[in-house]
């Protein structure tokens, strides 16, 4: 699909790989860009629509699509890491929370969205995955199980919402220089380059996106051995 003209709405769009994908949808021609975020007042692009949004909340999420009736690319891109949930102890707390933000949260997106791309010849829905869908990160099994949610439920809407037109896309990448990633000490890729791949796989109506050599190694692993892919690591 072109980007040129499209109206859009992206999540969690004030900072990080959402503000690199609001920039990158801008600079490609779409029309209008909601930018999404908890607070709204924090979005200073005046080239940009902002729009008050917890994907938690499922009034915010249906107000958000109420007021946002004339979009027809959706980018789910809000998530949170895991909040130091242990893998053999402690609470489960920050792992529920990233749960609710990265799986429930894109699900209720994906919910009150549909009929609205429906509505507008189809359009395209937009879920920013990770290569934690694929690869567990041990210190961070919330987070892991969080996006291997994520990724079914993309295959799902996938199947769902193929009847009405809409492209659906996953979006896979490894470490991306954002706050999330911020205490890791590991090769990163920039957010402006998950966006820019992002959008030119939008353009050829590419279903899945692996933006980096490190994901694009986990996804062909997937076909083989359980140790071998293991043996990649984080």
């Amino acid at each position: 699909m072109r980007i040129d003209g499209q109206t859009a709405l992206v999540t969690g769009a004030n900072r990080g790989i959402g503000a690199a994908f609001a920039q990158a949808l801008l600079d490609r021609g779409a029309t209008k860009v909601y930018a999404a975020a908890r607070r709204p007042e924090s979005v200073t692009d005046p080239r940009l629509t902002p729009l008050q949004l917890d994907v938690t909340d499922p009034l915010s999420v249906e107000a958000a699509a109420e007021a946002a009736r004339d979009v027809t690319i959706v980018i789910n891109n809000a998530g949170l890491a895991s909040g130091g949930t242990n893998l053999l102890d402690g609470p489960f707390d920050g792992a529920r929370t990233a749960l609710e933000t990265n799986f429930f949260g894109t699900w209720s997106m994906s919910r009150a969205f549909a009929p609205v791309l429906a509505s507008n010849g189809g359009g395209a829905l937009v879920n920013v995955l990770s290569a934690a869908s694929w690869l567990a990160l041990e210190a961070a099994p919330g987070y892991s199980a969080s996006k291997a949610a994520q990724w079914s439920l993309t295959n799902a809407f996938r199947e769902g919402l193929r009847g009405q037109g809409t492209l659906v896309v996953g979006v896979h990448c490894g470490y991306v220089d954002t706050d999330l990633s911020a205490a890791v000490d590991a090769p990163k890729i920039t957010a402006d380059d998950v966006a820019a791949q992002t959008l030119r796989a939008l353009e050829k109506d590419a279903e899945e996106v692996l933006v980096d050599e490190f994901t694009r190694r986990i996804r062909a692993a997937l076909s083989g051995d359980v140790a071998d892919l293991h043996g990649i690591g984080f």
